[in-house]
């Protein structure tokens, strides 16, 4: 039987270097970049996700950056169908498909396969952001542990997005998320290795403080500003992006530009921790296939001999 196809992971936390590193690998190996952020595939926010600028997205294929609009909230499942149409086309092209991202549930779901959730519906969707706008997400996270805890006990009280959704699907399904997960779908028909980016905290705490610098230098207020013209849902996932409720907090007139910024980098920096944590006990495919880079990368080059020579070895033996 002939192998399935190949194709390259590449994850670790916010600001490691990821973007970066696939591009890289991309003209190094031919081939594409898929995205696997969550928030890097609304269109209304490409400074503060950080996603790549034209000029990179020129160098070579990038798909799924900037696909949907911040009304339209995508989902594991969504995004699961769109990466693998990419990874097909890319294929198709002669291109080795570069899944390039932090969003772990996504990547996991690409990976081992998704549970078939039926829609749970307007009515109880329309139930979950009443109840999360009336009395918050750790009350109805409460309410949750009481009819589905399997499913409350996988979720942190203070995660509105989550926990909303989870009360939409056990109100419009009646069942609770955590069961529908336990039947998951077919895995993905390819043969996938990653590259982890697991550089030290002091410098992933550097880095998030200097990019966020770097975007409010770049129109992040501006592209906050923006967004906020839209009268959106504050529950959508685009207004919970990393930066998007400090600066809208800002430009209410309720926090300084300094205290929005070290909200901003102290919320992204506890969020990199819990990427950590789910690397930790969940590791996104066999560790053999796993190659880890403990440091930030900031392209192909910059990487030393020691760290490049062993990345090239693990690619070639994968291949």
């Amino acid at each position: 039987m002939a192998k399935p196809p190949r194709a390259l992971i590449v994850a670790g936390p916010t600001a490691s270097g990821k973007s970066a590193l696939a591009l890289g690998l991309a003209q190094r190996l031919g081939g594409c970049v898929i995205n696997a952020d969550a928030m890097q595939l609304y269109r209304e926010l490409r400074v503060l996700t950080a996603r790549p600028s034209p000029e990179e997205e020129a160098m070579v294929p990038h798909f799924l950056y900037g696909v949907r609009a911040a009304a339209a909230p995508a989902s594991a499942a969504w995004w699961r169908e769109a990466a693998l149409g990419a990874m097909a086309a890319a294929r198709a092209e002669g291109c080795v498909p570069i899944l390039c991202g932090g969003s772990f549930l996504y990547l996991a779901g690409l990976v081992e396969g998704l549970a078939a959730i039926p829609e749970p519906g307007p009515t109880a969707r329309a139930e979950a952001r009443r109840l999360l706008a009336e009395i918050g997400p750790a009350a109805l996270h409460a309410g949750l542990a009481k009819v589905d805890p399997a499913t409350a006990a996988r979720l942190r009280p203070t995660d509105s997005q989550r926990v909303a959704r989870a009360w939409e699907v056990w109100r419009g399904t009646g069942r609770g998320l955590a069961a529908w997960q336990a039947e998951r779908g077919a895995p993905a028909p390819w043969r996938f290795a990653a590259v982890l980016l697991d550089p030290p905290r002091a410098a992933l705490r550097e880095a998030i403080a200097a990019r966020f610098a770097a975007m409010l230098r770049a129109g992040a207020l501006e592209e906050v500003r923006g967004l906020l013209a839209l009268g959106l849902d504050p529950a959508l996932p685009a207004l919970r992006a990393h930066g998007v409720p400090e600066l809208s907090a800002h430009l209410r007139g309720t926090l300084t530009l300094a205290e929005a910024e070290r909200r901003a980098v102290l919320v992204t920096g506890q969020y990199t921790k819990r990427q950590a944590t789910w690397l930790r006990h969940r590791p996104l495919i066999d560790p053999a296939h796993t190659h880890t880079i403990h440091a930030r990368c900031t392209g192909l080059a910059q990487l030393s001999a020691c760290e490049t020579a062993p990345l090239m070895n693990f690619l070639r033996d994968a291949g």
